[in-house]
């Protein structure tokens, strides 16, 4: 039986550094029956012209010249995805050659499960490793997402469009849409979601680990506490204000970029390094028509 086709999409923005490593770790998946949606949200560097020079049936390029922002982006996405899987990931990351397929086996053995997503590869921009990390859990509650006691890694996720259908980005948030999405869809029992350990996602993160970020975030968690929450939230947003408070600590102390390594709660053995090296030279060693008759960036 031939296995379904897959959409995926990459939104981006200004991305012109990272986004030939993106479609070209597409273009090296073993699941090979799929379509490349890029969406581009109004950039301003040679994102959309490195977007336009793939010569392939099966990309499509998306540019109306306005920025519209990531939530708006990704609800426009499943109107336009021709087929009943979506994959999402981020313009600067990278994906390994077997994810899809790991993937989408999975959730065609498992038909009650409605997404599946993976373990990541924490990496600088240079994509030198910093960690990995993942866990293996399945279908967790609306207290577990609220207190991040299980984390759902969004850009790696393949997701059944009927659920995307079913469920909404909140076009108002500029950030944490995914989080919000997730809390919706838990407190009406839509969230069936299996976590792989695995990590088969390469997360460039090294930007993200900002004083201005984290505290953002932060209050940006509060404010979905005393949206969503009942009785938990008086205790939840103690927290919260300890973990800006601690941000505050880490910043001054200058020990701030150390989160960084601690975001990967995996040993890095020379299995793991030999698997990552692998999977980064059958990505880089990938050819992509048109691509490669570019210029350089």
């Amino acid at each position: 039986m031939n296995k379904p086709f897959i959409t995926i999409a990459i939104p981006f923005y200004n991305a012109e550094k990272y986004l030939s490593d993106a479609v070209r770790s597409v273009f090296a998946q073993t699941h090979q029956d799929w379509e490349l949606i890029l969406m581009d949200d109004g950039s301003t560097d040679k994102s959309l012209e490195i977007a336009k020079s793939i010569n392939d049936p099966r990309v499509r390029v998306y540019s109306d010249g306005k920025n519209k922002k990531l939530a708006t982006r990704l609800n426009e996405i499943t109107k336009l995805a021709k087929y009943d899987y979506i994959a999402r990931m981020d313009a600067d990351d990278l994906i390994f050659p077997e994810k899809l397929e790991v993937q989408l086996h999975y959730l065609l053995q498992n038909p009650n499960i409605d997404m599946i997503t993976t373990g990541v590869f924490s990496v600088l921009n240079d994509l030198e490793i910093e960690g990995a990390r993942g866990d293996n859990f399945e279908n967790p509650t609306f207290i577990d997402l609220l207190t991040r006691k299980y984390g759902v890694t969004h850009a790696s996720l393949l997701v059944k469009k009927s659920w995307y259908e079913r469920n909404k980005y909140d076009e108002t948030l500029a950030i944490n849409q995914d989080l919000d999405l997730w809390l919706r869809a838990a407190k009406h029992n839509d969230f069936k979601v299996k976590s792989i350990s695995n990590p088969l996602y390469i997360y460039r993160e090294e930007d993200n680990i900002t004083k201005a970020k984290l505290i953002k975030g932060s209050k940006n968690s509060r404010e979905f506490i005393k949206k969503y929450a009942d009785r938990y939230e008086f205790k939840l947003i103690f927290k919260s204000y300890l973990k800006t408070l601690a941000i505050h600590v880490l910043d001054f102390s200058g020990n701030l970029q150390k989160l960084q390594k601690h975001r990967g709660n995996q040993d890095i053995s020379d299995s793991i390094i030999k698997t990552y090296k692998k999977a980064l030279f059958t990505i880089k060693s990938t050819k992509v028509p048109g691509l490669d008759e570019m210029k350089t960036i």
